[in-house]
């Protein structure tokens, strides 16, 4: 009978031991073994994967063809941690491809024992953090930006306090006034949110700001397919919505007889660059009232909207006519500021 058990222990032994080799070989962790002095014993293929050794170039060699020589401490720790038979809990830190590259890793390092209980060397389990990393890079980069963007809203929306009150003794129109502005700002915002703050198209831009006021029918809009740069999305809004709401108390959209064009292109200017122009033309019935006061809406065009595309603005207002023509290098107003004036 012992010696039936004794095979079928054997049996078992063999069975476990081929177990584990399959799930080292088919794990997707780079899974290396070395001895008590660092020379790497074993090497599954995912190691040979991440490293780009194969196991014949691997296997008795120094683990420290895999450490940047900036890093040789790091091992010679690890190595003392083994030798008093504590596990390495698993850190991030960064190793040596064949071809040179550096990678980032997340490594967990145990002792290996004998079946005395002596420790006779270390495994290693190596996992490519590279995309990690990269999505954490990312996450930096957007939240920096976002700080960045969050700063420039509240210096938009004091600006906009400030010059609102400068023109308005009434609490209540000085209220009303904010919210809309407010309001309209969230508008180009959700328009840069949508395309990840790309930019937002001219099209896209002027039809948001002049949807809620109505009158599609008496609106032209005329351009080509042309993406504006984040900054522009935002102070363009804002002259499209105080150009809007002029002319719904004073112009053609306060009445069903006016009408609006706008048109835009991208053509070679006097300086022989790029050139981004936009013109906003609207012919209506005379009507009474101020619009011709110098109000918030005519600071926003006549110096906020263009500087803030390095450009220059051209505003005139007459009884029952306003022409507002913006221009600017292409660079400093749109993602791709290489089109024809047709868009190609």
């Amino acid at each position: 009978m012992g010696k039936i058990v004794g095979i079928h222990h054997n049996q078992l032994s063999e069975e476990t031991a081929a177990r584990l080799a399959a799930i080292v070989d088919s794990s997707f962790d780079a899974i290396i073994s070395k001895d008590i002095n660092g020379i790497i014993e074993s090497w599954n293929a995912a190691a040979e994967r991440l490293f780009g050794y194969l196991p014949s170039e691997a296997i008795g060699q120094p683990v420290l063809m895999l450490i940047p020589e900036n890093r040789y401490d790091e091992e010679a720790d690890i190595i003392s941690r083994i030798r008093r038979g504590e596990r390495v809990e698993t850190f991030e830190t960064m190793r040596l491809r064949k071809d040179g590259v550096l990678i980032p890793v997340s490594l967990t390092v145990s002792p290996i024992k004998n079946s005395r209980g002596e420790i006779i060397g270390a495994s290693k389990i190596a996992r490519d953090i590279s995309a990690l990393k990269e999505s954490e890079r990312k996450i930096r980069l957007l939240l920096r930006e976002v700080n960045h963007r969050v700063k420039n809203q509240f210096a938009v929306l004091l600006s906009m306090i400030r010059e609102t009150r400068r023109r308005t003794d009434d609490p209540e129109e000085f209220e009303f006034l904010i919210r809309e502005r407010i309001i309209a700002l969230s508008k180009s915002h959700d328009l840069l949110v949508s395309s990840e703050w790309v930019g937002a198209s001219v099209f896209d831009l002027v039809e948001e700001h002049l949807k809620p006021f109505g009158h599609e029918e008496q609106v032209t809009l005329s351009g080509p397919m042309l993406t504006l740069l984040p900054n522009s999305v935002q102070y363009l809004g804002m002259a499209f919505h105080e150009l809007a709401t002029n002319s719904t108390k004073y112009g053609a959209l306060s009445g069903n007889a006016g009408r609006i064009t706008v048109s835009w292109q991208v053509g070679v200017g006097a300086s022989g660059e790029r050139e981004f122009s936009l013109a906003w033309e609207e012919t209506s019935v005379p009507k009474p009232g101020k619009g011709n006061s110098r109000g918030f809406g005519t600071v926003v065009l006549q110096r906020v909207a263009p500087q803030s595309v390095d450009g220059t603005a051209i505003y005139e207002r007459q009884a029952g006519f306003v022409r507002w023509v913006l221009t600017a290098p292409a660079s400093s107003a749109l993602v791709s500021p290489d089109f024809d004036s047709d868009g190609s």
